[in-house]
């Protein structure tokens, strides 16, 4: 009986799988996961520790209960948030050398749940028109740096309590219940027919409107339809699909060419979904149905947020009264070489955000987020959650290397990771599905002291160690001892340490010939 010396390389790639059998993934989809929190699939490859957040300004806007509403006012380089608590609409500009909030004025009915805006420049003059589902909605002048209140009248009566707003062909765009009412060109509080304006029957529940492709898309609670034209002469309203809606405003993103929102079967793609109507085989987010599942019975509300640097869309599941380090949501990252939806998934957990916003400031992507401590955050920034451990988690399938029927014994297990700086890695296996009398080998540490270039040839530079400038692969070493007929990799990082990049496992084993 001959020992056969082998090896078998792990690579970190797949993301998290959470809908087929263990055997099936740990055969097909060497490198996936069955458990991926606070990682994140990279477009570079492999499953990089995601970053924390940090205070925009190191004070809580007054008030009481959630934020309400969020957002990014962009002007040259200067870093302005707007922020509602409490009905009070505050501002900030974190470029102040004492950056504080100041109030730009409350919103009559201070009852509603969340505020949505759309910003547009009609004339060469940026503004913010915010509504909330109740009150009549609310003007930001950046210029002015005032917001003005859409006073009543006859002419604005009809988007009292408008939910959802757009700009489109330089018109605003109003979703009040079942009714799509836009204004006259260029005059967001315009809505007298004789100037253009005018409205549209959905006949369902609007909850959610974006611009994509040249048309507006008009999301209900049981279909998708599509505004395409110039001016209301034209205006035309036609069905993407009539057997499915959006459940949420707050899940609708652009990210990666594409447009993704929450459908009732999981997070779904507009491009999919056009393509084939109501057919769940293209669903964004099939690799983790489960998952989607239980945070939809799980949420009171939804918000998200895109990472367009990362081509990443982010999934947040909220409720009021629970603890930010246990606060669930999900990631993807869209890769557009890899066929169909393309998309590799993980999990989030404590990031607990009710409203969001994103964009760029100059070269930078600018990311904010706030909940129900009264403060805004400042989310990718760190190696903590404002000063507390990101719990990172990686677990492999159990996989069978080749043949499940035949034992191996294990060796050797190298890491090759990117560290970031310092690091201390917990790390393990296990063997054959952790089952009671599975004897199973001790966890071990990777540790990297993040520090200074070393020389080639250096006594004082540890063999697998040196860094030569920026941060690079490594090889990380580990002797194993074990044996069974599959194998399962799990990686804990649960500190406020640097970031880092698992690339890559390569295990060294022995199998004996079949008798």
């Amino acid at each position: 009986m001959a020992t056969q010396w082998q090896t078998f390389p792990v690579p970190f790639t797949g993301g998290l799988i959470t809908n087929i059998s263990p055997l099936q993934q740990g055969i097909n989809n060497v490198g996936s996961a069955n458990q991926l929190q606070n990682f994140e699939p990279s477009l570079d490859g492999g499953y990089k520790k995601v970053a924390g957040y940090t205070k925009f300004i190191n004070a809580a806007l007054t008030g009481s209960g959630a934020v309400k509403g969020l957002a990014i006012v962009q002007q040259d380089n200067n870093q302005k948030v707007i922020a509602v608590r409490g009905g009070t609409y505050f501002i900030a500009n974190a470029t102040d050398s004492s950056p504080a909030w100041a109030s730009l004025g409350t919103a009559s009915n201070t009852s509603f749940t969340k505020v949505r805006q759309a910003r547009f420049n009609f004339s060469n003059a940026y503004k913010i028109c915010f509504v909330d589902g109740v009150n009549f909605p609310a003007i930001y002048d950046r210029a002015a740096n005032s917001l003005t209140y859409v006073t009543s009248s006859t002419s604005n009566d009809p988007v009292e309590g408008a939910s959802h707003v757009c700009t489109f062909k330089s018109t605003m765009f109003y979703g009040v219940g079942t009714e799509l009412i836009f204004s006259a060109p260029f005059a967001p509080t315009d809505f007298t027919s004789s100037s253009g304006a005018g409205s549209i029957s959905i006949g369902s529940e609007i909850t959610g409107l974006i611009v994509f492709r040249d048309q507006l898309i008009i999301f209900a609670l049981d279909k998708i339809m599509r505004l395409t034209g110039n001016t209301a002469s034209d205006f035309v309203v036609s069905a993407i699909t009539e057997d499915l809606g959006c459940l949420s405003a707050d899940t609708i993103q652009e990210v990666g060419a594409d447009v993704m929102f929450l459908g009732p079967d999981g997070l779904r793609t507009l491009s999919s979904t056009d393509r084939i109507g109501d057919f769940g085989i293209d669903v964004a987010s099939k690799n983790i149905r489960p998952t989607v599942n239980k945070l939809q019975d799980y949420a009171s509300s939804f918000c998200s947020m895109v990472i367009r640097a990362k081509a990443q869309y982010r999934l947040f599941a909220y409720v009021d009264g629970e603890q930010s380090k246990i606060s669930k949501g999900v990631l993807g990252t869209k890769f557009i070489d890899q066929g169909g939806q393309g998309f590799q998934w993980a999990t989030l957990q404590g990031f607990k955000v009710n409203v969001a916003d994103s964009q760029f400031i100059g070269e930078d992507e600018f990311r904010v987020f706030a909940n129900n401590d009264g403060y805004v955050y400042k989310m990718d920034q760190g190696t903590s959650l404002d000063g507390e451990s990101i719990d990172a988690i990686y677990e492999s399938p159990y996989m069978p290397i080749n043949d499940p029927q035949l034992r191996k014994t294990f060796y050797k297990l190298d890491f090759y990771i990117k560290p970031s700086g310092a690091i201390n890695i917990n790390a393990g296996i296990r063997f054959n599905q952790n089952k009671i009398g599975q004897i199973q080998p001790s966890t071990f540490s990777i540790s990297d002291s993040g520090g200074t270039a070393g020389i080639f040839g250096d006594n004082s530079t540890l063999y697998n160690t040196a860094k030569y400038g920026a941060p690079r692969t490594q090889s990380y070493k580990n002797q194993v001892v074990g044996s069974g007929e599959t194998v399962a990799i799990r990686i804990e990082d649960k500190s406020a340490d640097a970031s880092f990049l698992l690339d890559t496992a390569i295990f060294e084993f022995a199998t004996d010939d079949r008798q």
